[in-house]
């Protein structure tokens, strides 16, 4: 037909197209391509998602895409920036899926998430390892940034907490950002809190990791980072053991008076620019004074 209106709202022909990509994701020769034109219009198009997980054979097509690359991860790593992109392709696609409130929880319920855990648990520092990381972090970050209990409760059963930690330890900054952000959310459900301060283990492997942030922080400052850093102490500082461990174990560095005279310099910079973050590293010092 003519200039009639397809999906999300697409002119016929692009819409047309769009299952020509759709479909072509089904035929192994044309799947790079297909996957490459799709992940462009993935933010364009309001319903790729329910259009991907409804197609035949589509989400499949995806998962061979995700594990066929497995045996490269594994030492000595062998990923190939082109398989990388090609992957992240697939992943991208997948975020949308992950981000759509129709197709979020039928994504949660096949558990595909736990596919991309291998992803995370690589540590090589090669850049096409460092993009297969960022990008699996953000179909999970895509998760939670809605608040929804059933994909928190998945999370925590599937210890995503661990992987988090350890990006958030080793990672590049970007990456580092998007699992403290990870964490945040998780701390900011009640289940996640009361998870988290569960056991003085649990609490410890998450305050730690903080606690050496906090540390790099002071010579490689970012306001980004920090402010996700100083969330979490805070809301972890809602928890009544865990306000009485964080007396002990809360970074010098961020003790300081709300004039931020005694901050170490490039964390005051930071909160100077940042007012929001500045009023949160606040209320924490004033729970864990008067409470």
């Amino acid at each position: 037909g003519g200039g009639g209106v397809g999906a999300g709202g697409l002119a016929q022909s692009e819409a047309d197209e769009v299952y020509h990509h759709v479909q072509d994701l089904r035929v192994a020769e044309r799947r790079e391509h297909a996957l490459l034109e799709l992940s462009k219009r993935r933010e364009s198009l309001t319903d790729l998602a329910p259009i991907l997980w409804h197609s035949f054979g589509t989400i499949v097509a995806l998962i061979q895409e995700i594990v066929c690359i497995y045996p490269q991860l594994s030492p000595p790593p062998t990923l190939t920036a082109p398989a990388s992109n090609r992957v992240c392709n697939s992943l991208a696609l997948l975020q949308c899926v992950a981000s759509h409130p129709e197709t979020r929880p039928l994504f949660l319920k096949a558990h595909i998430p736990l596919l991309l855990y291998p992803f995370l648990n690589t540590v090589s520092k090669d850049r096409p390892f460092e993009y297969l990381r960022l990008t699996s972090l953000g179909v999970i970050g895509a998760l939670v940034k809605v608040d929804d209990t059933e994909v928190i409760n998945f999370l925590l059963q599937t210890e995503i907490i661990p992987l988090c930690l350890r990006i958030m330890e080793t990672g590049s900054e970007l990456s580092k950002t998007v699992a403290t952000f990870i964490v945040q959310k998780l701390l900011l459900d009640d289940m996640g809190l009361t998870y988290i301060c569960a056991t003085a283990e649990r609490f410890y492997a998450v305050s730690s990791v903080l606690a050496k942030m906090v540390g790099t922080l002071q010579t490689q400052p970012s306001i980004r980072l920090l402010k996700h850093v100083i969330r979490c102490y805070l809301r972890l500082s809602d928890n009544p053991r865990a306000r009485e461990a964080l007396r002990q174990c809360l970074p010098e560095c961020l003790q300081a008076d709300p004039t931020l005279q005694h901050l170490p310099e490039p964390i005051a910079n930071c909160l100077r620019e940042d007012s929001a973050t500045r009023r949160w590293l606040q209320s924490l010092l004033t729970n864990l004074n008067q409470r």
